[in-house]
């Protein structure tokens, strides 16, 4: 495995390997979600590379980027043991300058859901992918759906600026108890985690009652706010993959979307339908 810390140690690299390139950006923190990305990966291109860098620029004032769980070692091992080629690590220096031109996100897309919540974090984070799909030049690229939003941003990215990789979307990875796999469960206490189990199971009432029948989004959203009590929801949203509300489920062209926050932990969840 050969580590890279700048972009071009990384080009360096790249130009002793041939055939596709697999591209997993992650922050770090690596759990088995990376993992299933990082095989499929691997299983479908010639090279893999990993990126591990906690991009400041997509942390709101005040928000974790300072406690961001960093655990180089670990991380290290994994990707070792993973078997992928190159794993690019730099810093903040090698990747941002000073008075930098910036992506910024859609107008509406952008600053909602995620977006109202965390205004500017979507423009810090394309911003970012950006960098590192210029840098790396990927044939495929791999993005957990539990960042549905991020995920759309990005497909929408690559769509307007014509850029020629591929982005494959991953099924959420989930504990044996329902909870979807996160860097930020770390910050979870006993209690808390046993709370937090409320979204999953938000989310699995929600498919049962598509199932039997009832796609109103009103109906669903009122039964997982019940479940979801007494945590302190930010959001409970029902869209389509064009991130737009819809008053009915429609089979194949939505998601079902909730935040919270856990203790002093914000959590994301959602299921595809």
């Amino acid at each position: 495995m050969i580590i890279a810390r700048s972009a071009q140690e990384l080009k360096d690299a790249l130009e002793t390997k041939t055939g596709s390139v697999g591209f997993v950006p992650t922050m770090g923190a690596l759990h088995i979600g990376h993992r299933t990305l990082i095989d499929a990966a691997r299983k479908g291109n010639d090279t893999v590379v990993v990126s591990i860098f906690v991009n400041p620029t997509q942390f709101l004032p005040g928000e974790d980027l300072s406690k961001y769980p960093r655990r180089e070692e670990a991380d290290f091992k994994i990707c070792s043991l993973s078997g992928i080629d190159i794993l690019f690590y730099p810093d903040v220096n090698a990747m941002y300058g000073d008075d930098e031109v910036r992506i910024t996100a859609p107008d509406v897309r952008g600053f909602i859901l995620e977006g109202a919540s965390r205004p500017g974090h979507f423009d810090g984070v394309l911003t970012v992918v950006m960098k590192l799909f210029n840098i790396v030049r990927p044939t495929r690229a791999y993005f957990g759906k539990k960042d549905a939003q991020q995920l759309a941003m990005i497909i929408q990215m690559v769509n307007n600026f014509f850029m020629d990789v591929e982005i494959v979307p991953m099924e959420t990875v989930r504990e044996s108890d329902g909870l979807a796999l996160s860097s930020r469960n770390v910050y979870l206490s006993p209690s808390e985690r046993q709370e937090a189990l409320k979204l999953s199971a938000a989310l699995k009432s929600a498919t049962k009652m598509v199932m039997q029948g009832n796609l109103s989004s009103s109906d669903i959203k009122t039964n997982m706010e019940s479940i979801l009590s007494p945590l302190d929801v930010e959001y409970v949203a029902i869209v389509n993959r064009a991130f737009e509300s819809i008053e009915k489920v429609v089979l194949g062209n939505t998601i079902i979307l909730v935040a919270a926050r856990v203790g002093t932990t914000r959590l994301i969840d959602n299921v595809w339908m």
